[in-house]
């Protein structure tokens, strides 16, 4: 068994590449950029060719040259490229059900009773939807931006279509090419071991320093969301989009080119467990792009115990997800927005899928996400109308806890399935 906590800063970009909006599509920008002497890197918006990635050589000044490229015909917007990572947590103890391997049966495949019985289930009345309503997502595709998942693991693998890596630039989405036979220890079933208070990891105590930060701190994450997903729809299919690498971070234009990507290939739900710390005019269109297209998102408020905004999760068009504990208290890591976020859910010693037919606690905002994308999947499967704004409306029904900044209560799976998708206020 395994546990992670990922806790990573945010990882310096090189200001010499530039995400660029041309209206005259990769033409203009290849015509500009003989003229300016920029490469074009790659088209970063599919089929609508016209947002692109640019590199300027050493030898340019980049003041100068961006001078130069905004009075250019067709250039619309330019900002820089920019990190983005997965947001650190503080972790807790590990959780007694985490040590519960029962076996059992979950829409046809077998996983651990602890996944199933967590507490997390209780408190958002999953239980008592499943067994009044009956849904299950099945028809949805929700599309994970994350680090990847694994493909194998018998709870996710029935359920997962073809996804993207765009770290590698190839198909698939599989997280576990991350590490080497070096490392692949840390996949063994063993006695928990404590890396430390920040970094939590229960794996075989020769390999307890491999999840302590450094290249592999965010190993499993997307494995991790993708399970949460599941434990609430889980006969919704999940789309591996890879823009993250092991260590937890990326670029701004692979999670925009993942977000077009999700719009333009079946995604009705999408899940944003990530951080930019500065707003993005290109990330807006990107999701409002989304948005047009029906696709409902859901991004993680962040934990940096303050009231700021990180994005997307601040994005318009986009259900920001702050974190409570197993005792529907404010988690003391989490983000609360300003204004405050759409609705919290639990984020405290969650137990999940992880690489490797194991399974995983984590703690953080981006584990509370995917249960609300987990309920969005559940709406969207009721109707072809349910949009972004009906699933937020139907997602404000959440029981009321003492944290009036945590926004539309903590989130009542029974309570949005009862509302439905079949009106908006939001």
């Amino acid at each position: 068994m395994t546990a992670l906590l990922v806790s990573v800063s945010s990882p310096s970009v090189a200001q010499t590449r530039y995400i660029v909006r041309d209206s005259l599509g990769l033409l203009g920008i290849n015509s500009t950029c003989s003229l300016l002497g920029c490469n074009v890197v790659r088209t970063l918006d599919g089929t609508v060719s016209q947002l692109f990635l640019i590199e300027l050589p050493s030898v340019l000044d980049p003041a100068q040259f961006l001078l130069r490229l905004v009075s250019s015909l067709g250039v619309v917007d330019v900002e820089p490229e920019q990190a983005t990572f997965i947001p650190p947590a503080n972790a807790g103890s590990v959780p007694s059900y985490l040590t519960d391997e029962t076996i059992v049966n979950y829409y046809g495949a077998s996983v651990w009773e602890g996944y199933t019985i967590q507490p997390a289930t209780q408190i958002i009345h999953l239980p008592q939807m499943r067994i009044t309503y009956g849904l299950t997502g099945g028809g949805v595709t929700v599309a994970v931006i994350d680090t990847g998942i694994d493909p194998n693991h018998p709870a996710l693998q029935p359920w997962i279509v073809q996804g993207y890596d765009f770290t590698r630039n190839t198909s698939g989405g599989d997280e576990t090419g991350d590490i080497n036979q070096s490392t692949a220890g840390v996949l063994d079933s063993a006695s928990p071991a404590r890396v430390n208070q920040s970094d939590i990891a229960v794996v075989n105590q020769s390999t307890a320093g491999v999840l302590d930060g450094g290249p592999y701190a965010a190993y499993g994450h997307g494995t991790m969301v993708a399970g949460i997903v599941h434990l609430v729809a889980p006969q919704a299919q999940l789309m591996p989009l890879k823009a993250f690498g092991a260590d937890g971070t990326g670029a701004a234009s692979d999670v925009l080119r993942a977000i077009y990507y999700a719009a333009q290939h079946g995604a009705r739900v999408m899940n944003m467990s990530f951080s930019f710390s500065s707003p993005s005019p290109e990330l807006q269109r990107a999701v409002n792009y989304a948005a047009q297209r029906n696709v409902i998102s859901v991004a993680s408020a962040g934990n940096d115990v303050q009231q700021i905004n990180v994005y997307p999760a601040a994005d318009n068009n986009v259900i920001d997800v702050a974190s409570t504990s197993n005792q529907d208290t404010q988690s003391s890591f989490t983000n609360y927005g300003a204004p405050p976020v759409w609705l919290p859910a639990p984020g405290e010693g969650i137990m999940t899928t992880y690489p490797g037919a194991t399974y995983a606690v984590g703690w953080g905002t981006s584990f509370s996400a995917p249960f609300v994308t987990g309920t969005a999947a559940l709406l969207a499967a009721t109707s072809s109308s349910c949009n972004q704004s009906r699933a937020a409306t139907a997602l404000s029904n959440g029981d009321w806890i003492s944290a009036p900044q945590l926004g539309h209560g903590r989130l009542n799976v029974y309570s949005a399935a009862q509302a439905g998708c079949r009106s908006s206020w939001w």
